[in-house]
């Protein structure tokens, strides 16, 4: 079996640097104890795992806000994580006495600076999104007159609050294409004034990119976590830009071998949070994979939290 390893994969400058923040908070004990992230640094529960063994605690609930988390938070640091929160997160924290430590990714951060931007300039604020993601999260938080719009009956449903201001129209940033277009080619009928700020972050363009160019295979693996809206969008762009047929598993463990049976040419990326020794864990066992003979079919990881977080 042929196995095609698609670049750019891995890590994209957002997550390493919020996981370069962990880390030297870690190491820094003049940073107050015990270490908080509010939600999960990055949408990878094997690293969340990993930092556990350091005595980082992840608060996440998916029925709970950061505001919410906070209350659970009396002393000691706490994290943002890279997919930003409200100024209103930061200053309870702030006023909560606790040490605050801000990972958001840079990309997030122009998005919620284009938001303030446009509403102190009179624009009504339309964002799209998914639901459940932490990054709309934040982004709603910046003001209660943002409209969220998650579908094309949202656009449809639409309607400027005051007809006499302009539309300001922005994304989540790990949105493949096909999420906004379904929305804003809805929105650029009834508003064609519109102004439309695209932010899909380099990351998640280049990889979507590497898909749907990629070389005709019969299975493309993407390697990525349940909660990871980036690589999600990979596994739907190989199936719905090129008719490959795709699954995203988060390690070595959620491969069947019976995915193989009749593949000859398989391709393999990753999601912009997941660790590279995992992805080459996983294309290491599909190189050497021979679906009849099955002694190679065996699935056992052998990296650690040393691995993971290296």
């Amino acid at each position: 079996m042929e196995v095609i390893d698609l670049r750019p994969r891995g890590y994209c400058h957002g997550v390493a640097k919020a996981l370069h923040i962990v880390k030297k908070v870690i190491e820094d004990d003049t940073y107050p104890r015990p270490i908080h992230i509010l939600g999960l640094i990055v949408h990878n529960k094997k690293i969340t795992e990993a930092f556990r063994h350091y005595g980082v605690i992840s608060l996440d609930d998916p029925n709970k806000s950061r505001l919410e988390l906070l209350d659970l938070i009396e002393t000691g640091t706490v994290i943002m994580t890279a997919h930003g929160v409200s100024d209103l997160v930061i200053d309870k924290a702030t006023k909560k006495g606790l040490t605050v430590v801000n990972a958001t990714c840079k990309d997030v951060t122009k998005v919620h600076d284009a938001i303030k931007t446009h509403l102190e300039l009179g624009y009504e604020v339309a964002y799209i999104g998914h639901k459940n993601h932490p990054e709309p999260e934040g982004i709603l938080g910046i003001d209660p007159s943002i409209t969220f719009l998650c579908t094309k009956m949202d656009a449809m449903n639409f309607q400027l609050k005051d007809p006499n201001k302009k539309l300001f129209v922005t994304n989540q940033t790990t949105l493949s294409r096909y999420d906004i277009n379904v929305v804003l080619d809805v929105l650029r009928i009834k508003y064609p004034d519109l102004l439309f700020d695209d932010d899909i972050c380099d990351a998640t363009t280049l990889r979507q990119k590497a898909v749907i160019d990629q070389q005709p295979v019969d299975l493309c693996i993407v390697v990525g976590d349940t909660l990871s809206s980036n690589s999600n969008k990979l596994a739907f762009v190989s199936k719905h830009e090129r008719n490959i047929n795709s699954y995203r598993v988060e390690g070595i463990e959620d491969i069947d071998p019976a995915w193989f049976k009749d593949i000859k040419r398989i391709s393999v990326t990753s999601g912009a949070s997941t660790p590279t020794k995992l992805t080459n864990e996983i294309i290491d066992y599909l190189k050497s994979f021979d679906y009849n003979d099955q002694s190679t079919w065996q699935r056992k990881s052998k990296l650690t939290h040393i691995d993971i977080l290296s």
